[in-house]
């Protein structure tokens, strides 16, 4: 055990994470020259096309150290982005120490203060790692300043590297086995296991993910797992090589893979301990927080068939995704489906993706929303997830929606863009703190409306220099109301919305307009109404198809032509009574993408 260790790379995005896995994997001999790739831990196509890390992935590294002892080194890749950061928390949970890299051009973001908050928080020794000391705008005296006065983390002996070119891998090796302290625990106890991550492969069932704190795991062993109440044989251990690797046990310390025969998804929780089924553990491991969504919307087939196929696929996706959250719904409008929670849109937008190209499914998306508290007259107070689910205005007393605190970092030339922004978004600045050249900013925002076009704006606004993240405040009660969407006299749930009622008639006006361009034309006029109440606060007509009636008429009086139009007039509004509106796959979501404006 002295000579183990584990580790997690943490980082904002694109500060070189997964570039210095890559390096970290080719320095020990981990992988085959013939097989590499660049991102070799992205195992997902989303996430090598979009250059994000969105899953923990794991490898263990054997290297030959200065003091001739070799060591075994476990390491965890980590996501960068705040909607992932479940994931960060899990992969910490089952490690002693992180490296912190930080992009040595960019200096500290938002989302290195988060990451390492994380790390301290599990007590974790810490390596500041400077990267991308190549590039001509990199400041290694300024950037390591900004560590000390930002973070507090002394950057006297911080390791210089740039993993792109292979510079200085050797010292983060050496770094790591003489910096981290070696795991924790017994052999001779009982076996106890953290589940830190499962996933479904249609061949084995369900894989875990484990890190060994007691005792040891072999082929053959009765195991328990504590919080399900379940009990199985280990039929395979394994770790990753990074591609798995079967191997006689897994011992304490060690991070790797086991295949119970485990059939039932839900049984495979994270967090959940695993021990010895004729020598148990006395009590658990403290296991994970759980996971609050904050994001929510409905999601449901195109056709109304793959409802069954959904539901396997959300089973599935949730096993492989603990952050991930869903229920069943009804709409009117679109039949059965799911009410989903995410951690944010990003989130939201990798599960859509995922649902569509792993599983082949079409998908309507309503609007993302968030969770309010709705005070009712009578003194009780409902959570209420979806829009549509309002009850009746006369019944409800007031209303609290979530607020966030949101912590910026950016150049002090964007300062008045970003303040302007948060101010528009009903913000309350609560702290300004100068880093050198560029701004801490902190504010109090109602997360409803981050959840719309903050972050594309934020970036547009800042030429993508700012770096944002957030986290859960308080609720507060504020001036609500309902926002209904009738197309041709009849209410679409799936487009209700939330709003507060000083930007209603605005966010009315502008989803009118959106709507008049994504809906087709019909053979009758559609018209399009934003409703408060009984109140229509906005409205865009879709003018029919029309044919040339009067095409026929050359010459003679003008009642004849006046008799054809009257004619067709009345046909068109006989086949509005009847009509249906046929709203296309995509309309929900895209009417949803506001234009920058107020």
């Amino acid at each position: 055990m002295n000579l183990i260790r584990n580790f997690a790379i943490i980082a904002h995005i694109d500060h070189g994470k997964s570039t210095l896995a890559d390096r970290l994997m080719q320095f020990c001999g981990a992988v085959d020259a013939r097989e590499f790739r660049d991102q070799m831990l992205d195992s997902m196509d989303i996430e090598r096309e979009r250059g994000i890390t969105i899953k923990a992935q794991t490898v263990r590294l054997n290297y030959k150290a200065k003091d001739g002892n070799t060591y075994q080194l476990n390491l965890m890749d980590t996501p960068g982005h705040v909607d992932f950061a479940y994931e960060v928390s899990r992969a910490l949970a089952a490690c002693e120490g992180s490296i912190l890299v930080v992009d040595a051009t960019q200096g500290v973001e938002a989302q290195t203060l988060a990451n390492v908050y994380q790390a301290l928080e599990h007590d974790h020794e810490i390596i500041v790692l400077l990267n991308k000391i190549d590039l001509p705008a990199a400041d290694i005296a300024k950037v390591s300043q900004q560590i000390e006065d930002v973070i507090g983390l002394d950057c006297a002996d911080a390791v210089q590297v740039s993993a792109k070119l292979g510079t200085g891998i050797e010292d983060v090796l050496e770094a790591l086995v003489k910096k981290l302290p070696t795991p924790m625990g017994d052999e001779n106890n009982p076996l106890k296991a953290l589940l830190i991550d499962s996933w479904y492969d249609p061949y084995m069932g369900v894989v875990t993910l484990v890190r060994v704190k007691d005792g040891y795991i072999k082929p053959g062993m009765k195991v328990r797992l504590m919080a399900a109440r379940t009990t199985y044989s280990i039929e395979k251990v394994g770790i990753f090589k990074p591609k798995p690797t079967e191997i006689s046990e897994l011992k304490t310390g060690e991070i790797g893979y086991i295949i119970a025969g485990i059939k039932s998804v839900g049984d495979a929780c994270v967090g959940d301990t695993i021990t010895q089924e004729n020598n148990p553990a006395s009590e658990p491991l403290p296991g994970f927080k759980p996971c609050v969504p904050v994001v929510f919307c409905s999601m449901f087939p195109v056709d109304t068939v793959d409802y069954g196929k959904l539901k396997d696929c959300l089973i599935k996706l949730q096993l492989n995704d603990a952050s991930f959250s869903y229920e069943p719904e009804t709409s009117q409008a679109l039949g059965f489906g799911f009410r989903c929670g995410f951690l944010g849109l990003l989130h939201l937008e990798v599960i859509e993706e995922r649902l569509e190209r792993e599983y082949n499914l079409n998908l309507v998306t309503t609007a993302p929303s968030v969770v309010y508290k709705v005070h009712l007259n009578n003194g009780n107070v409902l959570e209420m997830h979806n829009p549509a689910d309002m009850p009746n205005q006369s019944t409800v007393s007031c209303m609290e929606e979530p607020w966030i605190i949101a912590k910026i970092i950016v150049p002090d030339e964007y300062l008045g863009n970003i303040l302007a922004l948060c101010e528009e978004k009903r913000g309350i600045q609560s702290e300004l703190t100068y880093i050198g050249s560029r701004v801490l900013v902190e504010y109090q925002l109602p997360l409803n409306e981050v959840i719309y076009d903050f972050y594309d704006r934020l970036k547009s606004i800042s030429k993508g220099y700012a770096s944002f993240d957030y986290s859960l405040h308080c609720y507060k009660q504020e001036d609500l109301v309902k926002m209904s969407i009738l197309i041709n006299g009849e209410q679409v749930d799936a487009l209700a919305m939330i709003v507060h009622r000083d930007n209603a008639e605005y966010r009315g006006r502008k989803l009118c307009e959106k709507l008049k361009d994504l809906i087709p034309k019909h053979m009758f006029k559609v018209p399009i109404q934003a409703v408060i109440g009984g109140k229509v606060i906005a409205r865009e007509t879709i003018a029919a198809f029309r044919k040339d009636v009067t095409a026929k008429c050359y010459g003679g009086d003008v009642t004849r032509k006046r008799k054809l139009l009257e004619k067709q007039k009345e046909g068109k509004k006989k086949m509005r009574e009847i009509g249906n509106v046929k709203i296309p796959h995509g309309t929900f979501l895209a009417a949803l993408k506001m234009d920058s404006g107020k």
